[in-house]
């Protein structure tokens, strides 16, 4: 009878284990999971519901925050290197730049067209000096607005020209430290907005090719008729061949009397693959062009006074 006892008690008590708890149970219930805040799963037939950040950095921002939320700076530009800061037309260059400006338009024909690299084969070629009278070029028109960028992370030269901070720019945001709305600037040339090259990048070309820098440009893009990029000489160093592939286009900078031919030829194989829209030659003696004097004529006749000769 022992034995038949022990079963029936062993019996019992295997089905109290497999019994739900009642309300007067001190057997503890295993709660859910708590909810995460990461993106929720929609069930069928429902619409998934995404955090209101998550879609505002899916986006990127918009022209009412770029207008609002990037206050104006007090920058200081260089009159000698912005050649038609405070509306001087009479600066030689200046009207070098408005053809240059058509010429890119021109190349819209030809296909889609609105971020612009600017590059050298060598350092002190005027890449810079291009870049930035270009966008300001630009932005003379009516109701035009361009960003200008400082790719060159490795010695970033265009906030001393227009005399502002060097950061928070590029460098910070590629490497997650900055957002977009942080880096921009603009200061006191209308529909001019700027993003400094931030802290010099020992390991500028990794950042470059890290993602980031794509889609800053595809957020930044639909709020700009052009982005002209300053990147750095491109013999030396394989960042302006890898920011080359975020742009529509590539204008060399070549400086009269100085660049050996041989690495200018060696830069234009370097952007075969890649649209060249055209080659500036800068530091041409304007003497020895006779642009001068008829730069001066037509100024003479303009202004009313008789020209000479």
């Amino acid at each position: 009878m022992s034995r038949i006892h022990d079963a029936l008690k062993k019996a019992e008590e295997e089905r109290n284990l497999h019994r739900p708890a009642s309300s007067g149970s001190t057997m503890e219930v295993a709660q859910p999971p708590a909810a995460t805040t990461g993106p929720s799963v929609a069930l069928p037939g429902e619409k998934p519901v995404a955090s209101s950040r998550a879609a505002l950095l899916a986006q990127g921002p918009t022209l009412d925050a770029l207008q609002t939320r990037v206050s104006v700076a007090n920058w200081k530009p260089d009159p000698e290197k912005v050649i038609a800061y405070q509306g001087t037309d009479a600066r030689l260059g200046t009207e070098e730049f408005r053809s240059l400006r058509s010429k890119l338009y021109q190349s819209r024909d030809a296909g889609p067209l609105r971020k612009v690299l600017v590059t050298s084969a060598l350092p002190q070629e005027g890449k810079t000096y291009v870049a930035v009278n270009l966008a300001h070029a630009i932005v003379r028109q009516r109701e035009r607005r361009a960003l200008l960028v400082d790719a060159d992370l490795r010695w970033s030269r265009l906030h001393t020209v227009l005399g502002t901070n060097l950061s928070p720019g590029l460098t910070e945001y590629l490497r997650g430290e900055a957002d977009e709305l942080s880096i921009l600037q603009r200061g006191p040339i209308d529909n001019l907005y700027f993003i400094p090259g931030g802290k010099t990048a020992p390991n500028a070309a990794e950042l470059i090719a890290n993602g980031r820098l794509k889609l800053l440009l595809e957020h930044l893009t639909p709020l700009f008729d052009w982005i002209i990029m300053d990147s750095p000489p491109a013999v030396a160093m394989s960042d302006a061949s890898l920011l080359a592939e975020f742009c529509d286009g590539v204008v060399m900078v070549v400086a009269a009397g100085k660049t050996p031919f041989d690495m200018a030829q060696k830069t234009r194989e370097q952007f075969k693959k890649f649209r060249l829209l055209g080659v500036v030659l800068n530091r041409v003696d304007m003497n020895s062009t006779g642009s001068r004097y008829y730069y001066g004529y037509y100024r003479g006749a303009r202004n009313g006074k008789k020209a000479k000769g």
